[in-house]
């Protein structure tokens, strides 16, 4: 019988790998056009409603790119849209959500001693605050729409402040950081479907039928797509996180993720003035470097300052009650604990890998998962296999976790 587990395991990495390769053409994309726009020249003799040129050169070729506030004279029969980047990336990041957090909700999404929820409500909770982002969003946009933007891009920022911290009163610290980029995303996402893309077909609408485009729909695209500028590198930053423990596993992770909002202003800043024409502000780089160094304090100051941490409950639990058990611990003890222990005897190690500790019963029965498929199933642990685990112990793993799982 196929192990489920190895078939979950490979059906992740193929949507992982699907929603880099989307992000990468939606944030490519992203990164190029406002980049475009920022350096175009206006001050040449322009075709009529062109609002600025750019001569560039790539692969061996030169492009004459012409940029036009609402529209060219005639619209031209093949117009490219770029917008299923946008939604091939959020449709891919959620199948992973799902993949991962929601059927993986008891290991990764719910943390009872942060609140004890059961899964349905967990993902209910999870889904409702995706939904609940963007009309929030997008209230703050049309309440703010005459106003300074630096107005609005300051109250957006208190916005994910308060999200950052409500997600670590819920959800794991995984979960939580993880979330708040889902979250931004789809904000980013819902901008390309709910607006920029709309209002491009109302401005094209009107030119086929004759009539005038209003400006303001240009207008509200560009806004809107100057925030996903900007929300982008916390983005990734976050959805990176999860592989980080000492960005997710610290009291100060809500912190941690609100001050990398701040430095995604600060790189894009640097970036789109240099784009623009508008010098080099290296200034931005000295801050975005006190600002990590601040998260690299958050997230070591407090992570281990308890000596002891109370070991896991086992009572009732269906990994510490499977046959095998207890060879397991003695397997685990004996060829994994010395990295994975909350202070590892390894040279050089100063923090078990990924946070995982092996070092109780209560610890290997939390990490059972990731025991049996690294372990196992794979010779991914211990790494080239430094201390010597056997064939026949990987078997006990194998056998205990089907025994544990009806497998």
């Amino acid at each position: 019988m196929y192990d489920l587990a190895a078939f979950g395991a490979w059906a992740e990495f193929a949507v992982r790998w699907l929603h880099v390769i989307t992000a990468i053409a939606w944030i490519g994309s992203s990164f190029y056009f406002i980049a475009l726009d920022l350096g175009l020249h206006r001050d040449r003799n322009l075709p009529s409603g062109a609002d600025g040129e750019e001569w560039q050169v790539h692969g061996g070729g030169f492009y004459h790119i012409q940029k036009y506030l609402v529209a060219p004279e005639k619209m031209p029969d093949d117009l490219v849209w770029f917008k299923w980047e946008s939604y091939a990336t959020w449709l891919s990041g959620f199948a992973l959500l799902v993949l991962v957090y929601y059927l993986g909700a008891e290991f990764y999404l719910i943390d009872p001693e942060v609140m004890d929820l059961a899964v349905w409500q967990a993902v209910g909770i999870s889904v409702a605050s995706l939904a609940l982002g963007w009309l929030a969003y997008s209230w703050l946009c049309k309440t703010f729409v005459e106003a300074n933007q630096t107005v609005l891009m300051v109250a957006l920022f208190a916005v994910l402040v308060v999200m950052a911290w409500g997600y670590t009163q819920v959800f794991t610290g995984r979960a939580a950081l993880l979330h708040l980029g889902a979250f931004t995303a789809t904000i980013m996402s819902a901008n390309v479907f709910m607006v920029i893309i709309p209002n491009q077909k109302v401005v094209v609408a009107d030119l086929l039928a004759g009539r005038k485009p209003d400006p303001k729909y240009g207008k509200i695209a560009k806004q809107r797509s100057t925030h996903n500028n900007y929300l982008t590198l916390p983005v990734i930053f976050l959805m990176l996180s999860n592989h980080y423990p000492l960005a997710f596993a610290s009291d100060y992770n809500w912190v941690i993720a609100s001050l990398v909002f701040l430095m995604g202003v600060t790189i894009r800043h640097f970036f789109n003035t240099m784009h623009a024409r508008k010098g080099m502000p290296w200034w931005t780089w000295a801050v975005t470097v006190m600002i990590f160094i601040v998260i690299v304090g958050l997230s070591t100051w407090p992570l281990y300052d308890a000596e002891e941490e109370e070991e896991a409950a086992l009572e009732g639990n269906r990994f510490a009650e499977a046959a095998g058990f207890d060879e397991v611990q003695s397997i685990l003890m004996g060829r994994c604990s010395m990295c994975h222990a909350a202070e590892p005897v390894w040279d050089g190690l100063h923090w078990p890998p990924k946070g995982i500790r092996l070092d109780t019963p209560g610890h290997m029965v939390d990490n059972a998962r990731a025991v049996h498929l690294q372990a196992g199933l794979s010779h991914a642990m211990p790494p080239a296999n430094l201390s010597f685990m056997a064939e026949e112990e990987r078997a006990v793993i194998r056998r205990w976790y089907a025994a544990a799982t009806g497998g």
